[in-house]
């Protein structure tokens, strides 16, 4: 059950992606409802498979490469579309390249192993999206350009602590 809600959110990586790269593909309704179902997948999986004890190295990784391929794509598309910096996906791109390494090769784990800063930076990954897809909704026509700010301002703000979980990452076996 937990790995077909992380299937459902690995079905919508495509179509959110090319909605936030071109608007006219997908209404900002149905863009903010894909969105909604997504992250509640991304809530949920995680407590169903520990309620039901399937919970796995292989669940995580697949949890955590959906989450990484979703957000990645969303902010690609949105880059396309000029509304987020580029340097966003290829930055989450190499966090999270680095998060596998780091788990499975540098100290050699069988799960990989989180840092309170990727978490937290894995969970805001969602954001910019989700004010995107408001943005879309157009409720107000003052608010559309005001959310598009905001949108670009926590992409920066994810870009900057994206930086600092890299190196926290790269330092952390140094430090102890």
């Amino acid at each position: 059950m937990a790995h077909l809600l992380t299937a459902v959110r690995l079905a919508l990586v495509l179509p959110v992606a090319l909605a936030l790269a071109r608007p006219t593909f997908l209404s900002g309704a149905l863009l903010a409802g894909l969105l909604g179902v997504a992250i509640a997948s991304d809530y949920f999986d995680g407590k169903v498979a520990r309620r039901r004890g399937t919970a796995s190295a292989g669940g995580q990784v697949f949890d955590h490469g959906t989450d990484w391929l979703f957000v990645t794509a969303g902010a690609t598309g949105a880059g396309m579309a000029g509304l987020v910096p580029f340097a966003l996906p290829v930055l989450v791109t190499v966090a999270f390249g680095q998060y596998v390494i780091d788990s499975y090769v540098v100290h050699r784990q069988k799960r990989l192993r989180m840092s309170a800063i990727g978490r937290w930076n894995g969970v805001f990954y969602f954001a910019p999206l989700v004010v995107l897809a408001a943005a879309r909704l157009e409720v107000w026509p003052w608010l559309t350009a005001a959310l598009l700010m905001v949108a670009r301002l926590i992409s920066y703000a994810l870009i900057v602590s994206t930086l600092v979980s890299i190196v926290d990452r790269a330092t952390a076996a140094r430090r102890a």
